[in-house]
């Protein structure tokens, strides 16, 4: 089974401006509530398939996209926040 990673933003725009970015580049995606574990000052995440992390990363710093992070369900399901 695939892992999924999960962007948090702070603001809407962002979360909106990010999901169009990746569909573009023909990235799976799914916008996704925030989870309440995830401290994040916007309702909505995207989760992307693990594998496209180096993609997802080159479009976020390219675009300059503002996010909250990038989060990662460890062994005790809970998110990790990883260093881009």
């Amino acid at each position: 089974m695939e892992a999924w990673m999960l962007i948090a933003f702070d603001s809407t725009q962002q979360a909106l401006r990010t999901e169009m970015l990746l569909e573009y580049s023909d990235i799976e995606i799914d916008l996704f509530p925030t989870p309440k574990e995830v401290t994040a000052g916007c309702a909505l995440s995207i989760l992307f398939p693990e594998n496209e992390l180096p993609t997802v990363v080159k479009i976020i710093q390219e675009e300059n996209v503002e996010i909250k992070g990038i989060f990662i369900k460890n062994n005790l399901e809970q998110y990790e926040n990883i260093e881009m």
